[in-house]
């Protein structure tokens, strides 16, 4: 059975885990290695059985504790070709870690089937994720301007769906703030 946990949400950074037994991953590190630790710690969980992080895109509110963390641990990261390349223009040791994963691209960490869907948000190749377990499915997607066709099929058939939304163009008129 896996979990979804949102480890904090906000303009001031972003970050969450999906749990499978003690195993996990964090998606996104939006804030500093002692906030996020502090948390992780909060759930019981060992900064050891990490198996990686998922980033959703380049902005500072989704990566500001990741050159940090990825030192201390070496853990591998995982991200488009787009926002890979922007880590590793800002993170110089990042190359041997990162892990690309091409929008539409599945793969598996531990006990979770993952897949990579494309965002529309200003940044270098913005994705979200589905990651499912157990017969059961989340989908996460940030900072989503609006929604396309290849977001509808990412989230398809989710039992839970996390959305962080600044802005939405609902395909009608003007974008509308929440």
């Amino acid at each position: 059975m896996a979990e979804f946990i949102s480890l904090y949400s906000g303009s001031s950074g972003n970050s969450s885990v999906v749990r499978c037994g003690q195993r996990y991953l964090i998606v996104d590190m939006g804030k500093g290695v002692r906030t996020t630790s502090a948390a992780l710690k909060a759930l019981g969980l060992a900064a050891s059985d990490c198996d990686g992080i998922l980033v959703t895109h380049e902005h500072s509110d989704h990566i500001s504790g990741l050159t940090t963390l990825t030192k201390q641990l070496r853990l591998p990261v995982y991200a488009s070709p787009g926002t890979g390349r922007q880590l590793c223009y800002r993170i110089a040791f990042l190359e041997e870690l990162l892990r690309p994963v091409a929008p539409g691209e599945g793969f598996s960490i531990g006990g979770l089937a993952i897949e990579s869907f494309p965002t529309s948000h200003d940044a270098a190749e913005s994705v979200g994720y589905a990651l499912s377990a157990g017969g059961r499915k989340a989908a996460v997607v940030t900072d989503l301007g609006y929604v396309t066709g290849a977001v509808l099929r990412g989230i398809r058939g989710a039992d839970l769906l996390v959305v962080h939304i600044t802005t939405v163009n609902l395909g009608q008129g003007e974008p509308v703030q929440i």
